[in-house]
């Protein structure tokens, strides 16, 4: 009889053991406390320093983001840098896999990677939400005077750079390429960065170049300096198939003056956005959010002056971050 009793009451213990494992292992998968609610996420005091990635050193981001890294430092009393990158696609990535904690990317690419789809197939990204959105980015399709090309269809059998494979630029160049009836295969695409078709538009290596950045853009004033830059027209009825195709597209016009140009060129843009990823606390989200718009005015880059607090949740294609949302429900 003993025997019985000790044997029930070992089976009752080990139960109970089995039992609280499975608790514990059921908050650790569904990242919940015991009430339901998902933990808070990653406080100032748990980071020694933020990461945010731009792009390349002769795009918009970078310039931007060492702005931005100040007002974060300044805001939130954690060291953040801004980080050269390989933008948008690699940045959406680079926060997924835990790389860094804040980043600029096209909205359209924030798209693509939260539904899994072009250079993301497959790879759905819900790692990552909305700071807010920033500017338009222009796709400009840049060229030299001296090389004769007017139109989209001027580039048939000519050398164009036409970004990393997988990058924004990229699916940018093949959506315009699209819309004038030509692919890839028309062309002889170059896989170069901005800094890259700079130097090989300059030495002839090049014929054209499509660049998705802010206007203006370093590197293309880069290029102006020494050569007369011609930017190819986005005719209006184009642009309108691009938009019913593509949502995410919307009409721009290149001021005169822009490069030396002296008149107006009609051109389309996606936006250009922030992002970070949701282990950030609300708090933290809060500040960092806080600190990029109410800073925007000091901004020496020309897109500084777009960067506001009423147009940050226009064009938002992806969640936005619960502190990012605090932040705006507070000033809008």
């Amino acid at each position: 009889m003993k025997k019985n009793s000790l044997r029930l009451l070992a089976l009752v213990s080990m139960f109970a053991l089995l039992v609280l494992a499975a608790c514990g292992n059921d908050k650790a998968e569904g990242d919940k406390d015991v009430d339901g609610s998902k933990d808070e996420g990653k406080t100032e005091q748990e980071y020694k320093f933020l990461s945010l990635l731009t792009g390349g050193t002769q795009g918009t981001y970078y310039p931007l983001g060492g702005s931005f890294a100040e007002f974060i430092s300044e805001e939130t009393g954690i060291k953040t840098t801004a980080e050269v990158s390989q933008a948008s696609a690699a940045n959406m990535t680079a926060l997924k896999d835990g790389d860094a904690q804040i980043a600029f990317v096209q909205t359209d690419i924030a798209y693509y990677a939260s539904k899994g789809e072009m250079m993301f197939d497959g790879e759905v990204i819900n790692e990552v939400s909305a700071v807010g959105s920033l500017y338009p980015e222009t796709v400009q399709l840049v060229t030299l005077k001296k090389n004769n090309i007017t139109t989209f269809e001027d580039l048939k059998g000519k050398s164009v750079s036409v970004g990393a494979p997988g990058s924004g630029t990229y699916a940018n160049a093949e959506q315009l390429l699209e819309i004038h009836g030509l692919t890839m295969k028309d062309i002889k695409p170059q896989n170069l960065d901005f800094g890259e078709s700079q130097e090989s538009l300059q030495a002839g290596q090049i014929d054209a170049a499509f660049i998705t950045a802010g206007t203006p853009t370093g590197a293309v004033e880069g290029l102006n300096a020494v050569a007369e830059v011609f930017i190819v027209p986005v005719e209006d009825a184009k642009a309108d198939e691009l938009i019913e195709k593509y949502p995410y597209y919307a009409k721009e016009v290149i001021p005169a003056g822009t490069y030396g140009s002296e008149a107006e060129t009609p051109a389309v843009s996606v936006g250009a956005m922030l992002v970070m990823q949701n282990d950030i606390s609300e708090e933290l989200g809060y500040k960092i959010t806080k600190a990029i718009y109410e800073n925007a005015s000091k901004i020496q880059h020309a897109k500084g002056a777009l960067i506001k607090a009423e147009s940050g949740l226009d064009g938002i294609g992806i969640p936005i971050h619960p502190g990012a949302q605090k932040y705006f429900d507070e000033v809008n």
